[in-house]
């Protein structure tokens, strides 16, 4: 354990009969360390504060981030005023942040850095390209289905350039009306991409049903799952999981385990049920050994995933065992960054 000498602990460190043996925010050195292998305390339980590195390559995706929100925003822009698709600059500018940031190896770190904060349409387009080619990756797609996907995805809401920004920036809820001058962007998307040049044509599809539900209660046309793109089916995951993840003027972020239990029960419409188990299960392996907070406040450590129910593991709280599936009233409220 002599490695860990000079990092500091972020959460006390307790011992198997409760006693505190190192408080928060201490900085390890050899005594402390000898404790630690006295008390038999795994490290792996630690709550460590980030080495250098790993702050400095968090610092550079977020910065990343933001420049290509910028920059995306400009070139959405053009899009209004000339109605043209500035395709080599998103291609060359856009799409390997893309790429590179669906890559983070910590991937509640990554959601945490794509959620929405300020800008919220331009902030969603480029979280929805991320999470969309992160599953594309974990579907194994080719490179040139997955850089089909990235795009796609990236693109997908272009059609809300025409749509009022007065009703797109509405701070409280749509009236009826104006839903459905907003429903119209899948539309007006399909109109700007199907016709352009060097694009393929699911880019267009992609658009245009992102919105649509395996039942046929989607919109704009209503279509059912066999005239549904496979692609715009991980959009409408993607969508979806970033939109409830991020804080809206009029709503607060939903707490992780609403999220995932409610696409998992189908609550935003009939998605594609083999897409959505591949993304939430390779969600919540990644939740084994992490640190979470529960929602009646407690820090916990995830020891343990039921193959029959994973979005309830079983958690560790100080020294007691929790199994969630059982106490229903306990759930995920969050994931601990590192």
């Amino acid at each position: 354990m002599e490695h860990l000498i000079g990092r500091k602990v972020l959460a006390d460190v307790i011992n198997k009969y409760g006693v505190t043996i190192i408080p928060a925010m201490t900085v390890l050195n050899e005594d402390s360390v000898k404790l630690l292998y006295n008390h038999r305390i795994d490290e792996s339980t630690l709550a460590l504060e980030p080495l250098p590195a790993q702050r400095e390559a968090s610092s550079q995706n977020r910065k990343l981030l933001k420049q290509t929100v910028t920059r995306s925003k400009e070139l959405f822009e053009s899009i209004s005023d000339s109605g043209r698709i500035p395709l080599t600059n998103i291609r060359q500018e856009i799409l390997p942040a893309v790429r590179d940031l669906s890559g983070n190896p910590d991937l509640f770190e990554l959601f945490e850095i794509v959620k929405a904060k300020d800008d919220y349409t331009f902030e969603h387009n480029i979280g929805v390209g991320i999470i969309a080619t992160l599953i594309g990756s974990w579907m194994n797609l080719s490179e040139e289905e997955l850089s089909t996907l990235s795009l796609a995805a990236t693109l997908h809401d272009i059609g809300k350039v025409k749509v009022p920004a007065a009703i797109l920036n509405k701070p409280g809820k749509l009236t009826d009306e104006e839903f459905e001058i907003v429903k119209k962007h899948t539309v007006y998307g399909y109109e700007l991409l199907k016709d352009a040049a060097g694009i393929n044509p699911r880019v267009a599809l992609v658009a245009l049903q992102h919105h649509e539900r395996e039942d046929g209660r989607g919109y704009p046309h209503g279509l059912e799952k066999s005239r549904i793109d496979p692609f715009s089916a991980i959009v409408a995951i993607a969508d979806i999981f970033h939109a409830m993840s991020s804080k809206r003027p009029y709503r607060e972020a939903t707490p992780f385990h609403e999220i995932v239990a409610q696409m998992r029960q189908g609550k935003f419409g009939d998605l594609n049920p083999q897409i959505v188990s591949l993304f939430l299960d390779n969600l919540m392996k990644k939740l084994l050994g992490r640190q979470v907070v529960l929602t009646d406040g407690r820090a916990a450590e995830v020891v343990y995933l039921n193959p029959h129910n994973m979005e309830a593991p079983l958690v560790k709280a100080g020294e007691q065992f929790i199994d969630l599936s059982k106490i229903r009233n306990v759930q995920i409220r969050e994931i601990a960054l590192v």
